[in-house]
């Protein structure tokens, strides 16, 4: 990742510009989500799956493919794979809609709740430290400046 230099006194203080700040955002991003992805690891999990099983566990109920892949903004076709490697984990399970016969749901089973409570846990974790390394206002000011980056 990109750092910032630090202005010594020899050296007159300078904004960084707009190329490097670019750069070390993208190179905070990857260190976060890497973060993410090797805490969830620990678990068996990834982003996409604990998003999946958050999605059941907060439904209640099982949930039609179609519908888990809106709710997370997907394909069907990749939300298809990702319940397939879910329901190999064995933390998903199909079963047929009885109220429409082409449509299959998706039940999260007791191992998928366990796994599901795990990961929340694991992510709180990163948030933990995401927290501790970023004072509240400097969180605000970061807050601010996505914001105005994002539509």
């Amino acid at each position: 990742m990109n750092r910032l230099k630090v202005p010594t006194e020899s050296a007159p203080a300078t904004s960084p510009g707009a190329e490097q700040v670019m750069f070390s955002l993208l190179g905070a991003a990857h260190a976060l989500e890497d973060r993410l992805e090797r805490a969830l690891g620990q678990v068996g999990l990834s982003m996409s799956k604990l998003g999946v099983l958050t999605q059941l566990v907060e439904a209640r109920e099982p949930l039609p493919l179609s519908e888990l892949a809106a709710r997370l903004s997907c394909v069907r076709s990749n939300m298809t794979q990702l319940v397939d490697r879910l329901e190999a984990d064995g933390l998903v399970r199909r079963i047929d809609d009885a109220s429409d016969r082409r449509s299959v749901l998706a039940s999260v089973t007791r191992l998928g709740e366990e796994r599901q409570a795990e990961g929340a846990r694991q992510l709180a974790k990163v948030r933990e430290g995401f927290t501790a390394a970023l004072p509240p206002a400097d969180r605000a000011a970061l807050a601010r400046a996505l914001a105005a980056l994002t539509p």
